[in-house]
């Protein structure tokens, strides 16, 4: 089993050969779960002057439940709605690969630092972007990035719309996500 950093530095450098490790590696599960905690640990604590320490824990729990739901939708939406021909992908690989994407996530660590980390916050956030375009191409065997870029964009709007029900079911405010 490969190092858990070196694989983290592997998804940050966008490298291919990662993506489709982790897609085929089915023990890598745990540390795609690992890179998904650390990624929202670190926001968490990047924004900790702004949400508190609840912002901490209500943030990874959240990131959790949402790297699931997006890691599903992702299935649904590449597979079902947009596949190319050669498109063979199960719901694990993309939870494995998307959760790998998440990796350059944990610069937001450095979110507290005034000015700098409302940069760093925002340059992740894009890094992160592109990682998860990769990481949905490789995974669903795309040959076009315009189609991952596609499945991810559609996912984006379905999620934002669950994440709006779920708001409001529970009374919390719009803009409140961790």
């Amino acid at each position: 089993m490969a190092s858990l950093i070196d694989r983290m530095v592997r998804a940050s450098k966008l490298d291919i050969n990662l993506y489709e490790e982790v897609e085929a590696d089915k023990s890598s599960m745990g540390q795609a779960i690992t890179v998904v905690v650390l990624s929202s640990v670190a926001s968490g604590i990047g924004t900790i002057g702004i949400l508190g320490i609840q912002g901490l824990f209500i943030g990874t729990i959240s990131a959790l439940i949402g790297w699931f739901v997006w890691a599903y939708l992702t299935y649904l939406i590449g597979t079902k709605l947009l596949p190319e021909p050669q498109t063979k992908a199960d719901v694990g690989e993309l939870l494995r690969t998307i959760g790998f994407s998440s990796a350059p996530g944990v610069l937001r660590i450095f979110g507290f630092i005034p000015l700098i980390g409302a940069i760093v916050t925002f340059v992740a956030g894009i890094w992160m972007l592109v990682a998860m375009i990769i990481a949905v191409r490789q995974a669903l065997d795309y040959k076009s990035t315009w189609r991952a870029i596609g499945v991810c964009a559609i996912g984006f709007v379905i999620y934002l719309v669950i994440i709006a029900v779920i708001f409001s079911v529970l009374g919390l405010p719009a803009g409140f996500s961790g």
